[in-house]
């Protein structure tokens, strides 16, 4: 499915490869200056295990990175998803050497002995089972502003904390079938490794993510139920991958649905439900002041580096 972009959108290109990189440090500065040379903004993790990351630009410099990528060692063949972006969605370049491209913090776990890939196409038919169970491997703060019906929230902070989810409820997922998905995929690529070490067999997970998903099922079709996060200033997408409504609460970096910017404890850029009481009135005083700078900036044209 291509993907015609409106006249001066960003082209956003959510991607990863797992692969052996054994000098991936080496990798750093001439892909940052790669990108920078380009325009293109964004994050790129490169670790042992390969390569992570979203990053926007113009059709043609996203295009010669994905080529300049696709020509070194290992990485050909990269799992890319595209979207578009009215504006920049991200700050600056950042191009970061990690342990793990998404860390788990589990040791020895090989991405090849993942779970069987389900297409959007095939993927209604699969959590629609009544054998199946279907986990959302993503963060509690993601699942907040939409998941699938009827998905299992783990309710996770972090991804480092899966895996003690799975051992609590390992009995659950006994005589299963066991699907899951992620936002792009790469997290399903180690969460279903990982099931799958304990000796589970029935495992699969969403090809090309939920963005994958939201690209190619129509919304009459679509088992989707609201927005899906994503990590950039965009904050979320929705059917056909265009632009949500989300916002971000500025003081907290919660994702913040519509019905959460009703909220009485809701103040743009000062505090919103999910850090109120986390927030003494010093605190958001000086998130007020902060806002009051931002929005000064924006009637000058200019852009203030708290917004």
């Amino acid at each position: 499915m291509v993907m015609t972009l409106p006249s001066q959108a960003f082209r956003v290109a959510a991607l990863y490869r797992f692969a052996r990189l054994d000098t991936f440090e080496a990798l750093r500065a001439p892909l940052a200056a790669f990108c920078c040379a380009r325009g293109i903004k964004g994050t790129l993790l490169l670790a042992r295990e390969g390569i992570n990351g979203t990053v926007a630009g113009s059709e043609t410099a996203i295009a010669a990175l994905i080529d300049h990528l696709e020509s070194i060692d290992g990485l050909a063949g990269l799992e890319i998803k595209f979207s578009s972006a009215a504006t920049m969605p991200f700050h600056r370049m950042k191009v970061r050497l990690k342990r793990e491209i998404v860390t788990m913090g589990v040791g020895n776990i090989d991405p090849a002995g993942a779970g069987t890939y389900v297409a959007p196409a095939d993927w209604n038919a699969l959590i629609s089972d009544t054998g199946t169970i279907v986990i959302d491997t993503r963060n509690a703060y993601e699942v907040s502003l939409g998941t699938f019906k009827g998905a299992v929230d783990p309710a996770t902070n972090s991804f480092r904390e899966f895996p003690a989810w799975v051992e609590q409820h390992r009995h659950e997922l006994d005589g299963r079938k066991i699907a899951m998905f992620c936002t792009g995929g790469i997290r399903c690529e180690k969460a279903t490794a990982y099931v799958k070490s304990l000796g589970f067999e029935d495992v699969f997970h969403l090809k090309g993510g939920i963005l994958k998903y939201l690209e190619d099922v129509p919304a009459e079709q679509s088992l989707w139920q609201g927005e899906c996060f994503v990590f950039d200033e965009r904050v979320s997408v929705s059917h056909g991958l265009v632009e949500g409504e989300a916002e971000l609460c500025r003081s907290c970096r919660h994702p913040l649905a519509a019905e959460d910017r009703l909220s009485p404890r809701y103040a743009t850029g000062v505090s919103c439900p999910h850090c109120f009481d986390a927030r003494s009135d010093e605190d958001r005083a000086r998130y007020a002041e902060r806002q009051r700078q931002v929005e000064l900036a924006q009637a000058r044209g200019d852009r203030h580096i708290g917004s």
